[in-house]
């Protein structure tokens, strides 16, 4: 299993990014994927999760409203697409998958595979 995420930059305040994630070698066709984020000093938390047997979404509260998570099934790629970014989403952005993650409250699992991670910076 490879989960390949990119699309991080430094962008102004009131900009938009758009993650990507590549997903390649999964076995199952049911299982959550999400990203999560981690700014320095700060405990990881999750950004948006999804169950991709019934779409179940969570997107964190800070972040309703101006985040979206989808899919391009044809490319097997997830992404996030980020509107109205602030300087305290500032972090680096990892997405993770597995059967065993609780998208319905974007918690990792310890058997989570994880992508590299990329930065997103907002800054004027």
């Amino acid at each position: 299993v490879q989960l390949v995420d990119s699309g991080g930059g430094l962008v102004q305040p009131g900009g938009s990014l758009r993650l990507s994630c590549a997903v390649s070698g999964f076995p199952l066709h049911s299982y959550g994927i999400g990203w999560f984020r981690q700014a320095p000093g700060k405990e990881r938390e999750g950004v948006s999760c999804i169950g991709t047997s019934d779409g179940v979404t969570y997107y964190a509260d800070s972040v309703k409203g101006r985040f979206a998570i989808s899919r391009d099934k044809l490319k097997n790629t997830w992404y996030l697409q980020m509107d109205n970014l602030k300087p305290d989403d500032t972090a680096i952005y990892y997405c993770a998958a597995s059967e065993f993650l609780q998208f319905s409250q974007c918690i990792p699992s310890p058997s989570d595979d994880w992508g590299q991670g990329t930065q997103v910076t907002v800054s004027s």
